[in-house]
């Protein structure tokens, strides 16, 4: 496995908002970022965790693979062995974060765990990245306009930065979706937009690509969530070839 350091830290200002801009540039620069844009709408969020202390999940030839209409992530535990865990490198603490909030208990090996995306009529939710530049990318993640199930309560979008690793990587039997780096933003329904300001729930982001990742691997996947965990919408980034 190769090293990780998850870390969320911000670039200086310039370097941020250039990345921002090449996100913004959309038609006219189409190499510069990568989005769900045109992409089908994920049905199902697949989640697999692996406890670090476990050397051979990750080569486990039982590991759920993601059906039609399913997007999958892939979450390393920190285990009790610590940097002594087989898997230590890629263990991601947020991982417990995202246990926590599927109100689930840390697995002794693996755990799965499938959630339905409900959708939302008339609202379209976007994700998207720039290229590489000083180790980080340049994300965002934009659900418009807000619906009307939104208001008067309080939602959380969820970002993850994976590295999409082809089956067989490390003797895996499916392909990966490593999460390498990951946000939570609260998103307000409470209060209305400030007068001027586009009808919409938006956040970017400048996300370390972890030490040992491959960049050209690197995409994001996000949903939002109610106050109840329940999934609402979810969308993935793909590249073009």
């Amino acid at each position: 496995m190769k090293p990780f350091v998850p870390r969320l830290s911000a670039l200086p200002f310039t370097a941020l908002i250039a990345i921002l801009m090449a996100l913004a540039a959309g038609q006219a620069r189409a190499q510069s970022f990568c989005a769900s844009d045109g992409q089908p709408r994920p049905t199902q969020l697949l989640e697999r965790f692996i406890n670090a202390n476990c050397e051979s999940c990750w080569a486990d030839p039982a590991a759920p693979k993601a059906a039609a209409g399913q997007f999958a992530l892939d979450w390393v535990l920190p285990g009790d062995k610590g940097d002594d865990a087989p898997l230590s490198a890629v263990a991601a603490r947020e991982a417990l974060d995202r246990l926590a909030a599927l109100r689930q208990n840390p697995p002794a090996q693996t755990l799965a765990s499938t959630l339905p995306v409900r959708g939302l009529q008339g609202a379209t939710l976007r994700v998207a990245h720039g290229l590489p530049l000083s180790g980080y990318l340049g994300t965002s993640i934009e659900l418009k306009p807000i619906p009307a199930a939104a208001k008067g309560r309080q939602w959380t979008a969820w970002l993850a930065l994976v590295e999409t690793l082809p089956a067989g990587t490390e003797g895996s039997a499916v392909e990966r979706n490593l999460v390498r780096n990951v946000i939570q933003v609260p998103w307000d329904g409470r209060k209305p937009p400030a007068r001027g300001a586009p009808n919409r729930f938006f956040d970017a982001r400048s996300m370390s690509i972890a030490q040992g990742a491959n960049p050209e691997r690197m995409r994001v996947l996000g949903w939002v969530e109610d106050g109840k965990g329940r999934v609402l919408a979810a969308a993935q980034s793909r590249c073009a070839s």
